[in-house]
């Protein structure tokens, strides 16, 4: 059996915070007087909370200085920090623990690829610190996803080929980003949304241990 390296998103894919984060980007939306709304949020999934404040900027054509745009940031961090400050176990996702178990019984890598520079902090408030090997967040990467650099990082974290790596997204950014880097990906969410993924489940529940199996030989086409 081959060791693979299993990459996991973190927001929608471990844990429900995308709400957290939809409510302090629509709460800062809404300060400069821009509608925001969840389809527009559907595109800020995966993205660096810069990219997502330009975009939020550009749908409602505003321009803002720099230091204000400092300012919007660490207030959008500041409300979500605040939104999450009460999680617990109970915000993992279904199934999420017993896939993260299997991959640990079998001895593969597991490691957090995130853009949230919040990640260690919530792995730590739901438990989850210690089931990973390596974690790659938004303080160790420059580059937003689609660019592959988060997960890049982790597989040379893991000591891993990057064609030996799966990823675990829920975002359009983050699947185009695993397969620029050559990684097979797994999309959880929707099939229509995230139709460029090499396979696709609504959720952990769907996943089961003869499927993972499956992926610890499965072979990446030059």
């Amino acid at each position: 059996m081959n060791k693979k390296a299993f990459i996991f998103d973190l927001d929608g894919v471990i844990v429900d915070t995308a709400k957290y984060h939809f409510l302090a980007w629509r709460k800062l939306a809404n300060s400069v007087g821009v509608d925001f709304t969840e389809i527009q949020n559907e595109q800020l999934k995966g993205v660096s909370r810069i990219e997502s404040l330009k975009k939020i900027l550009a749908w409602g054509k505003k321009t803002i200085s720099e230091d204000v745009f400092i300012e919007l940031m660490a207030k959008k961090n500041d409300d979500y920090l605040e939104y999450i400050a009460d999680m617990g176990e109970d915000e993992i996702l279904p199934d999420v623990n017993k896939v993260l178990d299997y991959l640990k019984n079998q001895k593969q890598f597991v490691a957090l690829g995130s853009a949230s520079k919040n990640a260690r902090q919530i792995l730590g408030k739901v438990n989850l610190l210690e089931k990973f090997d390596a974690i790659v967040d938004g303080n160790n990467v420059s580059k937003a996803k689609p660019d592959p650099e988060v997960f890049l990082n982790a597989a040379k974290k893991l000591g891993a080929n990057a064609k030996n790596c799966i990823v675990f997204e829920d975002s359009v950014a983050g699947i185009k980003a695993a397969n620029i880097a050559d990684m097979l990906s797994i999309g959880i969410g929707s099939k229509d949304v995230l139709s460029e993924a090499d396979y696709v489940f609504k959720d952990f529940t769907e996943i089961d241990e003869e499927f993972l199996k499956s992926l610890f030989n499965e072979e990446r086409k030059e």
